[in-house]
């Protein structure tokens, strides 16, 4: 019987490095994606040292279009499939669209969109075979509208729709399907988008262990999604009280007082 592993992407730091932490010690071998290989191979060292199934240590950039094929050769030569796929790898891009640099917001997409997409369909197959599962990271930002950071907010909208939509389709097959939509997570993330935490990080904010503790519950169990934090489950509920044009005006509002 081939060896099944858990393949998470960007597992170098934040939500990532806490997802493969724990989905290690509940006994998954984990495949680590991401591009700083020294990272990797001390969160590996890490996770080994505990008495778990030596890591498999991918370096990928996903901005890259091959990367996905570069995942499927090192997984290949490991001689491994994949049982559970945990899309973790995004970031963002804090400023007006048209004024921030063109190709690296298309890089939001390459990663956040093409790559997540990619890596799904690519190892579905093997999902179904195993009865295993996929865990999307999401985000708030997905359930409204992002002036301020207007490709990164609309990315995350299509990771909650294809999310979603894959558990419809992947469901009669016994393949468990959950997005995970945390609000501000203390982290790399605001450094890389290029805005310091405000008002909103401190009130809806959870550490990325909890994160990733909730969300490889929820997957478990199946949930459809996963909100974590009692002010962060408030939110889907309130956008249904107004309009979207308010929701634009209040967030736009919001986040371009940032700049």
């Amino acid at each position: 019987m081939t060896e099944r592993v858990t393949l998470i992407t960007g597992a170098s730091a934040g939500i990532g490095t806490e997802l493969a932490r724990v989905f290690a010690s509940n006994g998954h071998r984990v495949a680590l994606v991401a591009r700083r290989v020294d990272r990797l191979t001390a969160l590996a060292d890490e996770l080994a040292a505990k008495g778990g199934a030596a890591p498999i240590v991918i370096p990928c950039d996903l901005q890259q279009t091959d990367a996905g094929d570069r995942i499927a050769e090192a997984l290949t030569t490991a001689g491994v499939e994949v049982e559970y796929l945990v899309n973790n790898a995004g970031f963002g891009l804090f400023g007006l669209a048209i004024e921030r640099d063109r190709a690296e917001q298309l890089n939001i997409i390459n990663v956040n969109i093409r790559a997540m997409t990619d890596l799904t369909l690519r190892f579905a197959d093997q999902l179904i075979r195993n009865r295993g599962g996929i865990l999307n990271l999401g985000s708030i930002a997905g359930f409204l509208p992002g002036p301020g950071m207007a490709v990164y907010y609309a990315s995350k909208a299509y990771v909650l729709s294809f999310t979603e939509a894959l558990r419809c389709e992947l469901a009669p097959k016994g393949v468990r399907v959950t997005v995970v939509c945390p609000g501000p997570v203390p982290s790399e993330f605001q450094d890389r988008a290029g805005f310091a935490p405000g008002f909103d990080s401190a009130i809806l904010n959870v550490a990325p262990d909890e994160v990733a503790r909730q969300a490889y519950r929820g997957l478990m169990a199946n949930k459809r999604a996963v909100l974590p934090g009692a002010f962060i489950k408030l939110v889907p509920f309130l956008l249904r009280l107004f309009p979207r044009s308010f929701i634009l005006t209040a967030v736009g509002g919001f986040q371009l007082r940032k700049r």
